[in-house]
């Protein structure tokens, strides 16, 4: 299956190039935690997970097509 990955601020170190968004191919079930694995994000660095723009968290299993944007802490004042 074939998932869009969008990630920002810091977490775009981990993406493929440094670029987002991108495409990731994935085996069927992948969870986020997979995803998170596989860019060599760790599991508290997001703290908002969205997919297709609905909060989730790292056990949600992803489908073809899916949209993931990972955010970090966000900081401001």
């Amino acid at each position: 299956m074939r998932i869009h990955v969008k990630v920002f601020a810091g977490l775009r170190d981990h993406a493929p190039g440094g670029k987002s968004p991108f495409d990731l191919d994935l085996p069927d079930g992948s969870r986020v935690a997979d995803v998170l694995g596989r860019l060599e994000i760790p599991p508290d660095k997001p703290k908002i997970v969205l997919v297709n723009g609905r909060h989730t968290d790292l056990e949600r299993v992803l489908a073809d097509g899916d949209e993931l944007s990972l955010f970090p802490p966000v900081a401001g004042g």
